[in-house]
């Protein structure tokens, strides 16, 4: 099989599943306890929590561990968001059209409970304005979520430009509105340094980045307004209850050092294969364009449409010689709808559904760039001629 969606999840480092391994069975202790072994399942959440705080550049006590970057997710929205409301700042949230579901679903969920939200467009390239989202605010504004680079198209948004243009607006109603950011896709690809982009909470997930499934993390900046809404014992400082899962957050400690250890590499390696992919896709291949940026987009992130092909075919085809790609989202793909993405960037549903993302990792080569090209080659004239005949 050759692997390019990198995006949807990757594999587990050896590394980490060996430092993983000991939490099962030889350390399986419950960190709440009080007896020596407990203690060292408590040091390894210590050392994981100090090995994301490095990386992030904040400190070990803005670190939450939760089960994966939905939970993070929706833990800083609605955290933010209720304990705002209950202090009485206001109901408005602003965010955008090209929002993970994860943060999509959490905000319609709080529109149920009476909070305004307010969606700022992109444009074509699926890039958004700082001014647009200055220009959002009033004094009911509580929260600004706008992701750091798309899961989709790859897009890297300008947040560092974001937050100055709020807190400028911000200055003026004399208090600070907390700005949230979606690192899921960025984690591993760009640095994430939550002071230099003046964000208040970041979202990560380890699977993203060579880590476990089922683990993130969530950094809330010191003095950040926000409620608990996971309840029970006082794990995480009593912002997130549950017995730790010890494994998974010694999984995501080592693959986020592994990650950041390896960024320069990371970055080299995959935007040659990205550029490979794209220079040979709309040279070779009629009717072929980029979605996205050509430039302003994570390395590894190639996502194309060809004119006059069904995207499911598509994928269906090429799963059928051993490649594994996608249309976009995973957690979009069984319903086949689509793109948001690409329908809030001006594309229209025709186009859109004939998508194809590929999403390279270090174990690719130019080799299965090469393979995938000349698989497309073929694949995308039949599918068309087959598509014409049906409409014929």
């Amino acid at each position: 099989m050759i692997y390019v969606d990198h995006a949807a999840t990757t594999p587990v480092h050896p590394s980490v599943l060996r430092v993983m391994l000991p939490f099962y069975r030889e350390q399986f202790a419950n960190p709440s306890s009080l007896y020596q072994s407990a203690d060292m399942a408590q040091k390894a959440i210590d050392d994981a929590r100090t090995k994301i705080a490095l990386g992030l550049n904040v400190q070990t006590n803005e670190i939450i561990f939760t089960s994966g970057g939905s939970e993070s997710i929706n833990t800083a929205l609605k955290g933010v968001a209720f304990a705002q409301s209950m202090a009485g700042v206001g109901n408005k949230i602003i965010s955008s059209t090209i929002e993970h579901h994860a943060v999509q679903h959490s905000l319609d969920y709080l529109q149920e409970f009476g909070f305004n939200i307010v969606r700022v467009p992109v444009n074509s390239d699926g890039y958004i304005e700082p001014q647009i989202v200055a220009g959002a605010l009033d004094e009911a504004t509580i929260l600004v979520s706008i992701m750091l680079a798309n899961n989709e198209v790859g897009v890297i948004e300008p947040i560092s430009k974001i937050a100055t243009a709020v807190r400028s607006e911000s200055q003026l109603m004399k208090r600070r509105i907390p700005i949230h950011t979606d690192a899921v896709q960025a984690a591993g690809q760009l640095t994430i340094n939550p002071n230099d982009l003046d964000v208040d909470l970041v979202s990560i997930s380890a699977h993203k980045f060579r880590g476990p499934k089922g683990v993130g993390a969530l950094y809330i900046r010191r003095g950040t307004p926000f409620l608990p809404q996971q309840n029970g014992g006082g794990q995480e400082r009593n912002r997130r209850a549950g017995t730790e899962n010890v494994p998974g957050i010694v999984g995501i400690g080592e693959a986020f050092e592994l990650a950041e250890s390896q960024r320069k590499a990371f970055v080299h390696h995959t935007k040659n294969l990205r550029d490979r992919f794209l220079n040979s896709i709309l040279k070779n291949i009629d009717g072929a364009i980029c979605n996205g940026p050509r430039h302003n987009r994570l390395p590894n992130n190639a996502n194309v449409r060809f004119e006059g092909v069904d995207g499911k075919a598509l994928l269906q085809q090429l799963a059928e010689v051993g490649i594994a790609a996608s249309s976009g989202s995973a957690c979009t793909t069984a319903s086949w709808e689509p793109s948001h993405v690409l329908i809030a960037m001006g594309i229209d549903q025709d186009e859109a559904s004939g998508s194809l993302r590929c999403t390279f990792g270090l174990d690719n080569t130019p080799d299965d760039v090469d393979t995938i090209v000349s698989y497309l080659d073929k694949i995308v004239p039949q599918l068309r001629k087959k598509r014409e005949m049906s409409h014929a």
